[in-house]
């Protein structure tokens, strides 16, 4: 199995692990079963823009992304889809 069809088999593990943390994050009146991969966790009013940190925090303690030298592109993180192929392009 090549590097790249390894990564793509961890993605349906990585999105469990990244629901469940959203869940931890999300605001009490919405609820991530209701939000779909691609829509924006902004826009559907699951997290508000201070949980843009809580999510760089945990994808630099989990994954060991550093965002001190690229910075935080807050559009890079703003759908479950982007959240997991910037997981994917960093472990490249």
């Amino acid at each position: 199995m090549t590097e790249k069809a390894a990564m793509s088999a961890d993605r349906p593990q990585r999105l469990k692990n990244l629901i469940e943390f959203l869940r931890t994050i999300q605001k009490p009146t919405k609820r991530i079963e209701n939000v779909g991969v691609d829509d924006s966790l902004f826009a559907t009013g699951l997290v508000d823009s201070l949980a843009i940190i809580q999510i760089v925090l945990y994808l630099e303690t989990t994954y060991g992304i550093d965002f001190g030298a690229s910075g935080i592109d807050p559009e890079r993180v703003s759908t479950m889809t982007s959240i997991l192929d910037l997981i994917e392009e960093t472990r490249q």
